[in-house]
């Protein structure tokens, strides 16, 4: 299952993008209890914490034919967990995509996006880790299946390289939720809508000043990014570092950054020497900074033979 990155500035709560940080899972189902490996960045995770959401979506859809998950379930992710690059939602959409093959079912990704979006609240990361690529999700008349929303993929330009940085601190969604506020004036309202279009256009075209206009927002990001320690001074390590534009991915703590194909690496370094120059720390040390070149992943959830 591929991570994802969402918002990505005016595209609030209906854009997402697909990319090439994986969690992969195996389950060999047997009738004693559930035994479960953890590895890479959910080793050591606390019970309790978003890494069982892969248990909780595999249990809820073996119980559709009244089995009871039993066995063997191995998890490995390179997904950073809680900042901004959907772990909870590939999490999701690969317990959803288990149960499924477990019972000899076929693995639908609509029904598995709409399994991960009743649980994480809000549609944009798991739509592109169904269908890979870049996602919207939009709202059409409700019928069966729908949720009331249609995924709609969208152009995207192969000229534009992705860089991603983030403090060690992770961003409980629930926190970057409530920091923003219950009202908005009409002026702010109408400078997201006009932001939108120039975000469209730049990520299908590679347009330099469309992405910068389009990553700039004012729904979330004011309110989001003081949340963040060293995250403005990061946004500008970006811009200096040759990106055309930078922003909060997800909801954070991490940052994503849109530039040319060549010198992603770049700018993920500076980022991330960016938020250790905030914490004091030197280039290289272990301070819990994540920061790496991404690619866009174009083929969505995978379900490989044994």
């Amino acid at each position: 299952m591929p991570c994802s990155t969402s918002n990505l500035g005016a595209g609030f709560d209906c854009i997402g993008l697909a990319l090439d940080r994986y969690l992969e899972a195996t389950y060999e189902p047997d009738d004693g209890p559930l035994t479960v490996e953890r590895s890479g960045t959910l080793d050591g995770l606390a019970v309790g914490a978003g890494n069982d959401a892969l248990v909780a979506a595999l249990a809820e859809r073996l119980a559709w034919r009244n089995v009871i998950a039993g066995g063997r379930l191995r998890v490995h992710s390179a997904i950073p967990v809680g900042r901004g690059l959907g772990s909870s939602a590939a999490a999701r959409v690969a317990g959803f995509a288990l149960g499924a093959v477990a019972l000899g079912e076929k693995f639908d990704p609509i029904e598995a996006w709409v399994h991960a979006t009743s649980a994480e609240g809000h549609p944009d990361n798991a739509a592109p880790c169904v269908l890979g690529g870049l996602v919207a999700v939009v709202p059409i008349p409700p019928r069966e299946r729908s949720f009331g929303m249609r995924l709609l993929p969208l152009p995207l330009s192969p000229a534009i390289g992705w860089s991603y940085a983030a403090p060690a601190a992770e961003m409980p969604t629930e926190r970057a939720r409530a920091a923003l506020p219950p009202h908005l004036e009409r002026a702010v309202a109408v400078d997201a809508l006009r932001r939108m279009p120039a975000l469209l256009r730049g990520l299908e075209t590679a347009d330099a000043d469309l992405l910068a206009t389009g990553f700039a927002d004012s729904l979330h990001v004011p309110f989001r990014l003081p949340l963040i320690a060293g995250g403005e001074r990061a946004l500008h390590a970006a811009i200096e570092a040759g990106a055309w534009a930078a922003t909060i991915s997800g909801s954070g703590s991490g940052l994503i950054a849109a530039g040319p194909r060549r010198g992603g690496a770049a700018i993920a370094a500076a980022m991330a020497a960016a938020f250790r120059e905030g914490l004091g720390g030197a280039p290289g040390s272990d301070d819990g900074v994540v920061a790496f070149e991404v690619s866009p992943d174009l083929e969505g959830a995978q379900i490989l033979p044994a």
